[in-house]
């Protein structure tokens, strides 16, 4: 077995903003594995200034693995548990491989998608929401927290003046955005507009102000960057146990590869907690891995949106078997 890495930077159509800043580019590390006759490809793509392992000495590290998995054949968990974007790439490629040695082609499927609106001024989101309506969106995620609050508030007035709840699923992302103080009183104005959800309101590693919110706020609340770092079984249950989120909200390469993630559902399923997967800007080739492990965790019929509509980001993705068919990614096998 022989693996190779190749670092690539991928550059979005549109300057993609978040309340932790604006993304142009992406960059992300290609792992191409051999097995004989049989090649493989996985994605390591962390988030600057959120993966746990976004570290300066990424490419070393990432190249130590490599060799403990080609001189052993197989990914040493325990090891790479703190580093969830490298065993996501590393998982990511074996999967590819295994595949194909057992030549398995399933038939094509489909998972329903929520449409993802980026921040930008009060213009821009508008726009930007009439074109995923457009398109057949019938949920739509915005990130908020970086134009003025009142100018949020209004942008999903307007919405709620044209499609009722039953018509439009609207989900909102905060990333960390609110302080404390000033976040149960957002909350009780956002709810005014039938949300289903509010993503981390506040910043992570706040457990008991986030457990308040959770048992106060008139909004159900998922959890994503709290998630971040917490690899280890039981402190994941831990955190689940105290704060009592109504939805985690699962990214591979963030929370603990695939393997993480299906450690993060089994926990919140004992405690009632609902999920959903998504991907974390990845190219195409993690998100097509992400879209088959969504279906492997939530079997074929998944009736709730899954943040699985980052495809058409980048100017110079990388092609797979996607496709985007109105509020549906199409997965062909």
């Amino acid at each position: 077995m022989k693996i190779s890495i190749e670092e690539r930077v991928l550059h979005f159509k549109q300057p993609a903003g978040t309340s932790r800043g604006v993304y142009t580019e992406r960059k992300i590390w290609l792992l191409h594995l051999e097995d004989g006759n049989r090649k493989g490809v996985g994605e390591c793509a962390p988030l600057p200034q959120l993966s746990c392992d976004d570290i300066p000495d990424y490419s070393e590290k990432l190249r130590t693995f490599c060799d403990d998995v080609e001189r052993t054949g197989k990914i040493d968990y325990e090891t790479m548990r703190d580093y969830p974007s490298m065993l996501f790439g590393m998982e990511t490629a074996l999967n590819d491989v295994r595949c194909k040695k057992e030549d398995t082609e399933g038939e094509a499927f489909s998972i329903p998608i929520n449409g993802l609106v980026w921040m930008g001024t009060f213009d821009e989101m508008q726009q930007r929401i009439e074109q995923k309506l457009e398109q057949g969106f019938r949920c739509i995620k915005l990130k908020i927290g970086a134009i003025d609050f009142e100018a949020e508030l209004e942008l999903l007035k307007k919405i709620r003046e044209r499609f009722g709840p039953r018509e439009l699923e609207l989900r909102v992302d905060a990333n960390g955005a609110f302080k404390f103080d000033e976040a149960l009183y957002k909350l009780e104005l956002l709810s005014q507009y039938a949300l289903h959800s509010i993503e981390q309101p506040i910043k992570a590693g706040q457990w008991a102000d986030m457990a308040e919110l959770c048992r106060e706020a008139p909004l159900r609340i998922a959890l994503d960057e709290e998630l971040i770092g917490v690899n280890d079984p039981d402190q994941k249950r831990q955190l689940l146990n105290i704060i009592r989120p109504a939805y985690i909200i699962l990214k591979p390469s963030l929370h603990g590869g695939m393997m993480g993630v299906r450690e993060w559902v089994d926990i919140a399923r004992d405690m009632s907690i609902g999920s959903w997967i998504t991907s974390a800007l990845e190219s195409n080739v993690g998100l097509y891995a992400i879209a088959r492990l969504a279906q492997e965790i939530y079997g074929p019929d998944i009736r709730m949106p899954q943040g699985l509509g980052t495809g058409q980001l980048f100017t110079d993705n990388i092609p797979m078997p996607l496709e985007i068919r109105g509020d549906r990614l199409v997965i062909k096998t």
